[in-house]
């Protein structure tokens, strides 16, 4: 949910470039809860659990963690916590996008925003593609070196 707080910085601050990882990437007033269906997300995802054979049901092994390493999964089972709901339902306070170059990268093996999805999404909001990133939701956990080379690559 990082865009939704990420986009109203660079209207705010003099940024040179934003990077997106397995985003969501926001409408102007747009809500996170809004976001789920606006973007058909539930479809796409259920989409491609049934073409990847993994459950619809949602559980946080199959979607966001299949491919962290178990150590790195346990050191951070400790600080889970669950979102404010204020983090879901205030609107996204900007009424454009921002004039800085945005790069869109995105899991390849994204269960949670199929690569697929968050290509389309990105083509839909922001004119461009999405760029692949090898891992999952979480592919800064598990593929950190791939996620800092694309950050690199797109200076």
């Amino acid at each position: 949910m990082g865009a939704f707080t990420a986009v109203p910085v660079c209207t705010r601050l003099v940024a040179r470039s934003l990077v997106l990882l397995n985003a969501m990437i926001p409408a102007p007033g747009e809500t996170v809860n809004d976001w789920w269906e606006t973007t058909g997300w539930k479809e796409a995802r259920c989409a491609a659990a049934r073409a990847g054979g993994y459950s619809e049901d949602f559980d946080l092994q199959t979607y966001f963690l299949h491919d962290v390493p178990a150590e790195v999964a346990a050191d951070g089972a400790e600080h889970q916590r669950d979102e404010a709901d204020v983090a879901f339902e205030e609107p996204c306070p900007f009424t454009r996008w921002p004039d800085v170059p945005t790069t869109v990268l995105a899991g390849r093996d994204d269960r949670f925003f199929p690569f697929e999805f968050q290509n389309r999404v990105a083509r839909e909001r922001l004119a461009t593609d999405a760029r692949p990133v090898p891992g999952g939701h979480l592919a800064a956990l598990s593929q950190p070196d791939a996620v800092a080379r694309a950050l690199l690559a797109g200076r």
